[in-house]
């Protein structure tokens, strides 16, 4: 086994990879496997562990590259047992290079550490257009609290709902994308959590009791859309812009350290796309068909058919 040299965060990343497969009947749902968008794992960090034979790669296209835990990669997570538990009465320290892979939005970066510090929830809701760094903000305290936080997309919480989820994991912090596509049982579920901690099962009679009350951190792309209740629950802030010299270094970060794409050719993307999108997806789809189509001719395709739609 490999266990030895396998790099630090590698097993709780295949421990993750291994409690989304066995929550979902991967038979059914996920037939062509899941992307990194599902397990939230870089696709460079899938890439290595790929070519390291802890995942399978069962299904791959030009738009979409589907995996499964290869039998080794079972066998590591087997080994290595379950996570140790984290003492409830413990503190979490926030790296000093917690956000600094986002570009700009110091503000909001000061008021999110400060939430989470403080000793009482201070629940915070991003809003904003697509692609502002509203998820990289989301993902980078998932990786700051590990297990101890828990990220689900409002779109899709889980079969079980957002009860069940709360009452397996316990949580301390829920990070939440998509807040305004979340179902009204699931709502009425975050509404209970964030008025003290407590969620009451009516229809089965069950009720859980949380020692420490959870804190959420929330983006929408539709503020409006959202229950006067619930907006009252957050501290409300929006993310602006990027300024064009902020995207262009927003979009060579990304798609160097994200998208494994060379500096040159993040600065080739990132330099023809300046003036044209505010969108840093756009970037990371070109990248992604600039390998089949070029550069040129993967924006040139991309942005129309945008204007067009």
């Amino acid at each position: 086994m490999k266990q030895d040299f396998i790099k630090e965060g590698d097993i709780e990343a295949l421990r993750e990879i291994a409690e989304f497969e066995d929550s979902h009947d991967m038979e059914k749902d996920f037939t062509i496997g899941w992307s990194w968008r599902h397990v939230r794992i870089w696709p460079a960090t899938l890439n290595r562990f790929f070519k390291e034979g802890y995942i399978d790669n069962v299904f791959r296209s030009n738009s979409y590259t589907g995996y499964r835990l290869s039998e080794m990669g079972r066998q590591m997570v087997d080994e290595a047992g379950e996570a140790p538990e984290t003492p409830h009465d413990a503190e979490i320290a926030l790296p000093d290079s917690l956000f600094e892979d986002i570009i700009g939005h110091e503000d909001v970066k000061e008021l999110l550490r400060a939430c989470l510090l403080a000793d009482e929830p201070v629940h915070v809701l991003l809003s904003g257009p697509p692609a502002l760094a509203k998820t990289l903000f989301l993902w980078d305290i998932e990786k700051a609290y590990g297990e101890k936080a828990v990220w689900l997309v409002g779109s899709a919480t889980s079969k079980a709902g957002l009860w069940d989820l709360v009452a397996v994991r316990q949580p301390w912090i829920l990070l939440i994308d998509e807040l305004d596509k979340m179902s009204a049982a699931d709502t009425a579920a975050l509404l209970s959590i964030m008025e003290g901690g407590r969620l009451v099962r009516a229809k089965k009679g069950r009720e859980l009791n949380l020692s420490n009350p959870l804190k959420v951190v929330a983006a929408s792309n539709r503020v409006y859309k959202l229950s006067p209740e619930l907006k009252s629950r957050f501290a409300l802030r929006k993310i602006e812009a990027y300024s064009r010299s902020d995207y262009f270094t927003v979009v060579k970060g990304v798609l160097v350290h994200r998208e494994n794409v060379s500096i040159e050719a993040a600065e080739e993307i990132a330099g023809k796309l300046d003036g044209r999108t505010q969108d840093v997806r756009d970037a990371v789809r070109v990248a992604r068909l600039a390998p089949h189509l070029g550069v040129d001719k993967s924006i040139r395709l991309l942005l129309a058919s945008a204007q067009q739609g």
